[in-house]
Order: structure tokens, then C-alpha cells, then sequence
């Protein structure tokens, strides 16, 4: 049996439940990581986030010729 078909056998209720949950712990993992880098000394500098910006490319339009 497959892991969809095993999931969609689950009652109702269960699967609420089940993907609550799985949202909860996403959730929970987004404030925590912050929580967690600031803890560790791990938080982004300055110099990071410009070559983050210096690293994401750069779209120009170009008027095509009809």
C-alpha cells in the first residue's frame, strides 16, 4: 500500500491532526532558527547580506524590434 493511499485511510479527524501538526512544527521552526543563530553567533553581517544582494541577477527588459 502506498504512503497516499495508507494517509487518505486515515480518518478525518486523524488527518486534520496529522497536518496541524506538521504546520505547527514548520511554524515553531521558523521562530526558533532566529532564536537559535542569534544564540550560536551565527547571524548574518553587513558584508553577508551585500553579497547575498551582489549574488541575486539583475533582469533588464529589452524592447524586441517588430
Amino acid at each position: 500500500m502506498s504512503l497516499w493511499t495508507s494517509y487518505r485511510a486515515l480518518s478525518t479527524r486523524t488527518r486534520v491532526l496529522i497536518g496541524g501538526g506538521i504546520m505547527t512544527y514548520a511554524v515553531a521552526g521558523m521562530f526558533l532558527s532566529d532564536k537559535a543563530e542569534q544564540f550560536f553567533g551565527f547571524e548574518p553581517t553587513d558584508q553577508d547580506r551585500q553579497r547575498l544582494q551582489d549574488s541575486i541577477p539583475k533582469i533588464h527588459a529589452v524592447d524586441r524590434e517588430k
